[in-house]
């Protein structure tokens, strides 16, 4: 078991190695390693390597000037200047909530960033002052939508959080696929099939084969086949795909770049830059007394807690499966796989920087 503080070390000394500043070697190691301390280890310290093969390729801007490129009062594109999502996100978030704070709602659009980690994260920054935070990105073609064998749109995920009084803050993140692809970097990793209904071979068959992209298949969206809904899965992706990428200037649809783990698919020609995001912050106090607000919320959260379920079950409020497990790991430490602290161990040779591989 690693602690979170040990592994953010680590992480930060690798930024820092690529040529990061101190403040943003920090703010990614942060980013990076919650998503660990959350259980969504698919989009971890895992993903370090990757980061860096990024930068290795030249896609990777370590020191990004990161600015407005166009605004109203409420809106904003920034351009992240090839730089890590890991940073420019949280800095779009912060745009989003100074806007927010004049006008009552912020919304930024971002283009020629990169994979920026847990959508969750940057949404949540929101909580902070009694926002509700919106985060949603686009990513590599990875996914094939309803009907097709072509992989157009990424795994796109939507995050919102809403804050509550005593209850805890209502925070859903999840990606308009099945599942994210680093679910299945696991399930390779671990050598595991892949339940039935996350992809489709290359003929557009329903498979278990955890390595089906690679081999010209496909992931499906969130429902799976028509019959149970994949076609509003493919709805959400799209619309995060246009908010996030053609809404911004960004690549979009199938010519998003694909991340450096997915070293079995090759950059398409741009059309726009880089990878996009699209972040809002909402003022509570907009719309009604954020107290008031919160109380309800705290009604609404504790109706669905108290919800007669089914045997040996228990109906969870989203983000609750995050909380508890960021409490969990907090005290007793995050585990890795073998393969990934091989990953970080080789990572450490090449910088020179100190990693126990027994811990």
């Amino acid at each position: 078991m690693y602690q979170a503080s040990y592994l953010k070390h680590f992480t930060g000394e690798v930024f820092l190695a690529i040529g990061c500043s101190e403040e943003e070697a920090q703010l990614a190691s942060e980013v990076l390693v919650s998503a660990d301390l959350r259980g969504v280890d698919s989009h971890g310290i895992a993903r370090l390597a990757g980061y860096v093969r990024l930068y290795d390729h030249g896609r990777l801007n370590p020191k990004p000037q990161v600015k407005v490129v166009y605004e109203t009062a409420s809106t904003a594109v920034v351009d992240g200047d090839r730089g890590l999502g890991l940073v420019v996100a949280p800095k779009a978030m912060e745009i989003a909530m100074e806007k927010a704070e004049k006008v009552g709602s912020g919304w930024v659009s971002v283009r020629n960033s990169n994979h920026f980690g847990i959508a969750g994260y940057h949404a949540m920054l929101a909580l902070e002052k009694d926002m509700i935070g919106w985060t949603m990105t686009n990513a590599a073609p990875l996914v094939t939508p309803t009907f097709s064998l072509d992989k157009l749109l990424g795994t796109n995920p939507i995050a919102v959080a809403v804050p509550a009084n005593e209850e805890p803050a209502f925070v859903a993140d999840f990606a308009s696929t099945a599942v994210a692809y680093g679910k299945f970097e696991i399930l390779q990793r671990k050598g595991l099939p892949a339940p039935l209904g996350w992809a489709q071979d290359s003929q557009g068959n329903a498979t278990t084969d955890s390595n089906a992209v690679k081999s010209g298949g496909g992931l499906l969206p969130l429902g799976s086949d028509r019959e149970h809904g994949s076609h509003k899965g493919y709805g959400l992706g799209a619309i995060v795909d246009i908010f996030s990428g053609v809404l911004s200037g960004a690549n979009f649809g199938p010519w998003v770049p694909p991340f450096a783990t997915a070293g079995f698919m090759s950059t398409q020609q741009a059309v726009g830059l880089g990878t996009g995001h699209f972040l809002g912050a909402m003022r509570v106090d907009g719309f009604r007394p954020a107290d008031e607000f919160k109380e309800d919320m705290d009604k609404w959260i504790r109706a669905f807690r108290g919800a007669k379920s089914v045997e040996g079950q228990k109906v969870l409020i989203p983000g609750d499966p995050e909380r508890e497990m960021e409490a969990e790991r907090g005290e007793k430490g995050i585990p890795l796989l073998e393969p990934v602290v091989l990953s970080l161990a080789e990572l450490a040779k090449r910088f020179n920087i100190d990693f126990d591989v027994n811990l």
